[in-house]
């Protein structure tokens, strides 16, 4: 079974790559978003300071849910989500691939570019570090969240805007503990190790329930 996951992995992340350059496009309008910050709330570092993490993980939350849309509508309107019905490989596992393929080309790229941003924000040393091992953990349960999104609107045309309105609510828990940890990284009252291991446990849980659950939703829609 691990051979066509494998197989399915390349593809999905090669697709991703070459569709709109996900990638790419993401970290612009991650980028355009925290460049905007300072035009809007001033240009003072104290505060800047303040604000960067909500900042930063509000700008990886819109720029991942950008790139999201697309995630099974492809495979619907060349017939390879039929395909993925009939295989003998689950379809749990399959869309479980497809988003860490989906990660791979557009999460850890905003992964790897917060801390260059967060240098435009006056992030110091250590809040710099805490957002990023926050965005690291948290950005592959909004992927997994969003899948479900996805796979609800699979058959509606350009549905990105109703995805982006059933996902949001979802995404607010790791929202707030992304942002908690992130602040407490840079000597926040709340430790750092607490809103931490939470948002691990939110991220393993959209491990354990977002495959299975965007796979029902894709077999309902498939019937």
């Amino acid at each position: 079974m691990s051979s066509p996951l494998a197989a399915l992995f390349l593809r999905e992340w090669r697709v991703a790559r070459r569709i709109g350059g996900s990638g790419a496009m993401g970290v612009v309008f991650f980028l355009t978003l925290v460049a905007i910050v300072p035009f809007a709330v001033g240009p003072d570092p104290n505060l800047l300071a303040r604000i960067g993490p909500a900042i930063l993980w509000i700008a990886a939350l819109l720029a991942t849910l950008l790139c999201l849309d697309r995630l099974f509508q492809a495979d619907a309107e060349d017939g390879s989500l039929d395909l993925f019905h009939l295989s003998e490989t689950p379809l749990e596992l399959a869309v479980l691939v497809k988003c860490a393929a989906h990660w791979a080309a557009t999460g850890l790229p905003l992964v790897i570019a917060a801390p260059f941003l967060a240098l435009m924000l006056q992030q110091e040393a250590m809040a710099l570090l805490g957002v990023v091992a926050t965005l690291l953990v948290g950005t592959p349960a909004l992927t997994l969240i969003g899948a479900i999104g996805a796979a609800a609107t699979v058959t509606v045309r350009r549905g990105g805007l109703l995805m982006a309105l059933l996902v949001l609510p979802l995404t607010i828990p790791v929202l707030i503990f992304g942002v908690s940890a992130a602040e407490a990284a840079s000597g926040g009252a709340v430790p750092f190790y607490a809103p931490f291991a939470i948002l691990c446990a939110i991220t393993l849980a959209a491990l354990a329930l977002c495959p299975f659950a965007a796979a029902a939703a894709l077999r309902y829609l498939g019937e």
